[in-house]
């Protein structure tokens, strides 16, 4: 259905609108200069967060949202989910520095048609932004041979680390942990009350097997170190 939509939605328009939403200016520039560069394709709005990324969609109609996971003041995934609220047929990419095993299948849960990493080479990225204009899911050949194996129960496939067993909300918490931030100020920046916070917090030690404060901040400062 989703694909149907989407295709309908570019038959009335031979160029692909794409939205970027990522908190680096510097990024911002280079992908617009990217995806400008090519005929079928034209860049028609950006925001470095959720807010202003809400208000603009409605403004720009595009036909793909790029979309990174961490944002100026969110998260990707949860934009998404926000974003998928208001218009089921929404094409979204999300194209992120973060490990794709973890953040891929959040991502297609939570409405994207695709992951990319940034470290891919732009011709693959273009290939993305125009296969989920289409309605198509894009991920890496990894990631699809993971999901198949998975879907037909054959294939070595690793299982579910305890990183995986978090969810979206208590990643995004932790990561948050990560960058220094105490229990109000995440409270503030993701618009929830530190009571909150303080129960993802409890969460999070009991899933990764973290027996105290200390341990959670050690373990996602080290976390945020490597992944981001």
């Amino acid at each position: 259905m989703a694909a149907a939509v989407a295709t309908s939605r570019l038959a009335a328009h031979q160029v692909i609108k794409v939205f970027i939403v990522d908190d680096h200016p510097i990024v911002r520039q280079g992908l617009r200069q990217l995806i400008s560069q090519q005929e079928d394709l034209i860049v028609c709005g950006e925001a470095e967060g959720m807010s202003q990324a809400m208000q603009l969609f409605f403004e720009t109609k595009p036909h793909v949202m790029l979309v990174d996971i961490s944002l100026e003041n969110g998260n990707g995934i949860e934009l998404v989910k926000e974003l998928i609220a208001h218009d089921r047929g929404l094409n979204i990419l999300v194209c992120s520095m973060h490990d794709e095993a973890l953040y891929a299948e959040r991502a297609l849960r939570a409405g994207a048609k695709g992951y990319i990493n940034k470290d891919e080479a732009t011709d693959r990225l273009i290939e993305a932004v125009r296969r989920v204009a289409s309605g198509q899911i894009f991920l890496s050949d990894e990631m699809t041979h993971r999901f198949l194996s998975r879907q037909v129960g054959k294939g070595e496939v690793a299982p579910p680390g305890p990183m995986e067993s978090l969810s979206d909300r208590e990643l995004e918490v932790f990561e948050q942990i990560g960058h220094g931030m105490k229990t109000r100020q995440i409270a503030e920046r993701l618009h929830l009350s530190p009571k909150t916070v303080e129960t993802y917090r409890e969460n999070i030690k009991r899933k990764l097997n973290l027996a105290n404060s200390v341990e959670l901040t050690q373990h996602a400062v080290q976390w945020v170190l490597e992944n981001t």
